[in-house]
Order: C-alpha cells, then structure tokens, then sequence
C-alpha cells in the first residue's frame, strides 16, 4: 500500500507534510526549517509550532473544514471521481486552491 502524502504551504511556502497512515491516522509535522525561522506562523491556532508531529484520526479538524461541504462536496466528489468518505483524496485533489493562504499538494508517495 503507497501511503500518501502532502505539501502544506503557506503563501507558496513549504511549512510541514500531511501523511496518511495505513491505520487511518493522519500526521501532520512542521518542517525544521520552517520552525527555524523567526517569521514562522503556524498553519492554524490549533497546530501551534512545534516539532512533534500532530496525530489524529482521520484528518485534523482544520484540514477537514478546508474540503467543500454540501452540495459542492456532492458535485466535487463526481466530478473527480473520488469518494466523499475519502478525505485525504479529496484534500489532495482540491487543496490547492484553498480560501487564505494555506495550500495543500500533493508529494511524492512512499511504499509503506
């Protein structure tokens, strides 16, 4: 099974990764050299800067409420033939182009 992965950026700046577990669980850790720098700002009030990874099951709350609800989710999941139970997919397909300034893309898999 490939496990997949993402980019979050801010502004086009790469600040951590976004992994999906085989369990279900997702992960989420800042990247080092982003913690680094004194103008670092954390992707959301509720993933403080830190170096541990956050780990939740299923997607974090903050990337969940950036996937389209309601009927957008119905027309997004047909449209790109992805689930609407498969969040991390529809995050990678749509993340992109998110409202603000927090982006989410797709990074190279690894075989887990």
């Amino acid at each position: 099974m490939k496990t997949r992965v993402a980019q979050v950026r801010i502004s086009g700046q790469p600040v951590g990764t976004l992994r999906e577990e085989p369990d279900g669980k997702t992960v989420f850790t800042y990247d080092a050299q982003w913690l680094e720098r004194a103008e670092a700002t954390p992707v959301s009030l509720t993933l403080k800067l830190r170096a541990e990874p956050y780990v939740t099951q299923g997607l974090h709350p903050f990337f969940q409420n950036l996937l389209p609800e309601g009927w957008l989710l119905e027309l997004t999941s047909k449209k790109l033939k992805i689930s609407k139970d498969d969040e991390f997919g529809l995050l990678l397909a749509t993340g992109a182009d998110c409202v603000g300034n927090v982006e989410i893309v797709p990074a190279e898999p690894t075989a887990s």
